[in-house]
C-alpha cells in the first residue's frame, strides 16, 4: 500500500486524472492499485496508474461534506486490499458510470470481466468491449437508481451470452469483416470495417477512403453496429 496516499485517507484532495480531468474529493480508501474518492455525491474508484498528480485541498474549495454511508463496493472477505480488477468483478450486474474517453461518460452495467478487458452493456450503444487499462474511473449507482430514468420494466439487466476470448486482441479478431465504432465520443473516434489484424495493428476500412491502421493498444472502446 502506498504510504504517502494512505496518509491522506480522510483528507480532501485535488486529483488530476489522465485526460487532464480534475477531481476534488475526500480520500476514503486505498487498495492495491486504486484509490476510492468521495466527491461529495458519489464514490469514485480511480486506478492509481491514471492519477497524474494530487495535492491536499486545505480550503475545501468545493465544500465537500463527509459521506453518510460506506462505499457499496469493498474488498471481499479473503482480500485485505481491494484491487481495480476485483472492483470490476464486484460491479458485475450493478449500474455504473464509467469514464473512458474525453468528455463521454458511459452508463450501464458490466456483464463480464476478462484478462485485460471487460464487456459493458449500455442502453444506448449496447455491448461494448473496453480494455481495463483505459478505464479512468468507475462510479457505482445508488441502490434503486437506473440510467436515463428507465423504469423497472425497461431496466432489466442485459446479459452477454457470447463465448468471450480471454484477451482484448483475441476478442476483436473475432470481429474481422464486421463494421465497428472505435473510441466512442472521443476526438480520435473511428468507424469502419475491420479488414485485418496483424500483431498490434488493426486495419479499418473507411466508407469511401483508404483504410486506416490503428494501434490496438490505443483502442479505448469498441462496439458493433
Amino acid at each position: 500500500m502506498n504510504k504517502t496516499i494512505q496518509s491522506l485517507i480522510k483528507e480532501i484532495v485535488k486529483i488530476e486524472v489522465s485526460g487532464k480531468k480534475l477531481i476534488n474529493g475526500t480520500v476514503i480508501d486505498l487498495g492495491s492499485d486504486l484509490l476510492v474518492l468521495f466527491n461529495g455525491t458519489n464514490f469514485m474508484y480511480i486506478p492509481l496508474e491514471h492519477i497524474q498528480n494530487l495535492k491536499m485541498d486545505k480550503n475545501n474549495e468545493e465544500d465537500i461534506q463527509d459521506p453518510t454511508e460506506d462505499p457499496s463496493i469493498k474488498a471481499g472477505e479473503t482480500q485485505q486490499e481491494l484491487s481495480f480488477k476485483e472492483t470490476l468483478v464486484l460491479a458485475i450486474g450493478r449500474y455504473v458510470e464509467l469514464y473512458v474517453t474525453d468528455s463521454q461518460p458511459l452508463h450501464g452495467h458490466i456483464t463480464s470481466v476478462q484478462d485485460d478487458y471487460f464487456v459493458f452493456y449500455s442502453p444506448i450503444y449496447k455491448l461494448m468491449y473496453i480494455p481495463i487499462a483505459h478505464l479512468k474511473w468507475l462510479i457505482p449507482y445508488a441502490q434503486n437508481e437506473s440510467p436515463y430514468g428507465l423504469d423497472e420494466k425497461h431496466s432489466i439487466l442485459q446479459s452477454n451470452s457470447e463465448v468471450l476470448a480471454t484477451t482484448f486482441k483475441k476478442q476483436i479478431e473475432k470481429f474481422t469483416n464486421k463494421i465497428v465504432v472505435l473510441n466512442i465520443g472521443g476526438i480520435k473516434s473511428y468507424n469502419g470495417k475491420i479488414n485485418n489484424i496483424d500483431d498490434q495493428l488493426m486495419e479499418v476500412q473507411k466508407a469511401r477512403k483508404n483504410a486506416i491502421y490503428l494501434n490496438i493498444d490505443h483502442i479505448k472502446t469498441l462496439h458493433l453496429v
